[in-house]
């Protein structure tokens, strides 16, 4: 069966590729005695979100209209709410109608964008590493795109110096996110404020993802809705799936200038219809009755963050402390490298002799190449006790 160039060249989805190691692990599993696997490889939160959020959405599922197509004029009281929150969060007033869109979670949105603002072709920039859907959106709108590589000797911060002023003539989109996934580290509202400022002056359309803007459990997080020149050029997008522990309702949403919020609403209507008035309803609850529901959760995450860091720190790990919830990032151990092993054959190997699935850095980029990402989305006692699986099979 003939399938296009563009996808075979797009290659498969790192957490695809780990969903295929699970699924091995658990059918080996089955005929043998091995410990139950524990996912740590995906930021699917554990915890439960509010309980009247979940009530609002059952009792809504209940109407006749949850079952009917949501068109654009549907959306207006939940880019109301979206407005509100903006003007409660960031002290902005955005415009409900022109600046907001509703998104099928806010990957949906990251990679549409590019489908809406670039011909194949275009020069666009993202960050290595950076997450999977921020190049995918690229590849599929045939962008050519620049990687601007990140470091841990930089802190994984955007070095705008070595993008030369030819390189910003030419570029015509940066999709970028901070707090930053894979990294866990926060970011910096001033080196924000210094991009935006330059794609303002060369025409850039500057794509912020921002996701995880109230886990941050060390540090400010910036936003773009803070930078001085976001309607010039800037586009938002931000979720619930995280700070409200809402990932598999897939709701998210873009804040931004109504040019690009007007030119993504054109690309998403050959695409896909918005979510339910029902689901709808259970984020406009979110956002009006809970908006500090995200900063609840950060003790929680807090202490999965120490405990955890602290057990392979004890067993010779070298793992620096993240500064956003969720997420540990860590360079593979030396006896990985001992091994000969890469990222994906650390995960691997790691999977099959622990039962605990972590992320190859490599699938976020070659900058990520040498790294293992592990999500802190089961109980602190689960998450000792895996990190400690960890380390005894690495050391058997």
């Amino acid at each position: 069966m003939p399938t296009s160039k563009r996808l075979a060249s797009l290659g498969s989805a790192v957490f695809a590729r780990v969903d295929a190691s699970k699924q091995a692990y658990l059918l080996k599993a089955s005929s043998s005695v091995r410990p139950d696997l524990v996912d740590l490889s995906i930021g699917s939160s554990d915890l439960r979100p509010p309980t009247a959020l979940l009530d609002s959405m059952a009792s809504a599922v209940m109407e006749s209209s949850s079952s009917s197509y949501c068109l654009q004029a549907g959306l207006r009281p939940f880019h109301a709410a979206v407005a509100d929150w903006c003007r409660y969060r960031f002290d902005v007033a955005v415009d409900p109608d022109h600046e907001v869109q509703l998104l099928v979670g806010s990957q949906e949105g990251t990679a549409h964008l590019p489908l809406a603002v670039l011909d194949s072709g275009d020069a666009a920039m993202r960050l290595d590493p950076c997450y999977p859907s921020h190049t995918g959106g690229l590849h599929l709108a045939g962008a050519r795109t620049t990687a601007l590589p990140l470091s841990p000797e930089n802190d994984w911060r955007p070095d705008l110096t070595t993008i030369s002023p030819q390189l910003w003539d030419q570029l015509k989109l940066f999709v970028l996110g901070y707090p930053h996934n894979p990294s866990a580290r926060v970011g910096d509202q001033e080196d924000l404020n210094r991009i935006t400022a330059i794609a303002a002056r060369h025409d850039v359309v500057i794509a912020h993802d921002n996701p995880y803007v109230d886990l941050a459990l060390d540090g400010e997080p910036p936003s773009l809705l803070q930078a001085p020149n976001w309607r010039e050029c800037g586009i938002e997008f931000f979720s619930l799936s995280k700070g409200w522990c809402l990932g598999g309702f897939r709701l998210g949403f873009a804040v931004g200038a109504a040019p690009l919020i007007a030119a993504l609403r054109r690309a998403k209507a050959v695409i896909d219809f918005n979510q339910s008035l029902a689901l709808q309803q259970g984020a406009i609850q979110a956002l009006q009755r809970f908006p500090d529901w995200p900063r609840q959760l950060h003790p929680t995450y807090r202490e999965r963050r120490d405990r955890v860091v602290e057990t392979l720190r004890a067993r010779g790990w070298s793992v620096p402390c993240p500064e956003m919830a969720m997420y540990l990032w860590f360079p593979l151990p030396d006896a990985a490298h001992r091994r000969g092993w890469s990222d994906e054959d650390a995960a691997r190997e790691l999977l099959q002799r622990s039962g605990v699935a972590l992320t190859p850095g490599s699938g976020f980029g070659g900058g990520g190449r040498q790294w293992l990402r592990m999500a802190l989305v089961r109980p602190v006692n689960e998450l000792v006790d895996a990190a400690s699986r960890l380390a005894d099979a690495m050391d058997d």
